[in-house]
């Protein structure tokens, strides 16, 4: 039970990022495709489709458990990259950085990766 409940954090954590991030930045707006937009979501696609998948069986688990990790890593090195980018290009107040709501995306992936890791450790505890 505690493995199935784990499952749908982990894939409902990474449908919100997915949904959220193609919210913020489509890829498809005004019939122009974007690049940088679609590897972001691609990311998150990866997370939601791919990592779950891996965590469905403890053999492929360690999979899983490295493919989030990295996602979350790089997700959090280009948000805060392209938000400090972003900042520095038209600065108004530190605050405003501060409060940006990019911290709510790091949050939730976060969250997706200590899901995933609970998840890793799950199966390890049940050799």
């Amino acid at each position: 039970m505690k493995r199935i409940i784990l499952l749908c954090v982990l894939f409902l954590l990474a449908l919100v990022g997915l949904i959220a991030h193609y919210l913020i930045h489509p890829f498809m707006a005004d019939g122009h495709f974007s690049g940088t937009f679609f590897l972001a979501s691609l990311f998150s696609l990866i997370d939601t489709i791919l990592v779950t998948i891996l965590f469905l069986s403890r053999k492929t688990a360690l999979y899983g458990y490295l493919f989030n990790g990295f996602i979350a890593i790089f997700g959090t090195v280009f948000m805060v990259h392209f938000n400090i980018a972003g900042y520095l290009s038209n600065p108004s107040s530190l605050m405003q950085l501060i409060l940006n709501p990019i911290i709510i995306s790091l949050i939730i992936t976060w969250v997706d990766f200590f899901a995933g890791i609970s998840l890793y450790n799950y199966y390890l505890r049940r050799k």
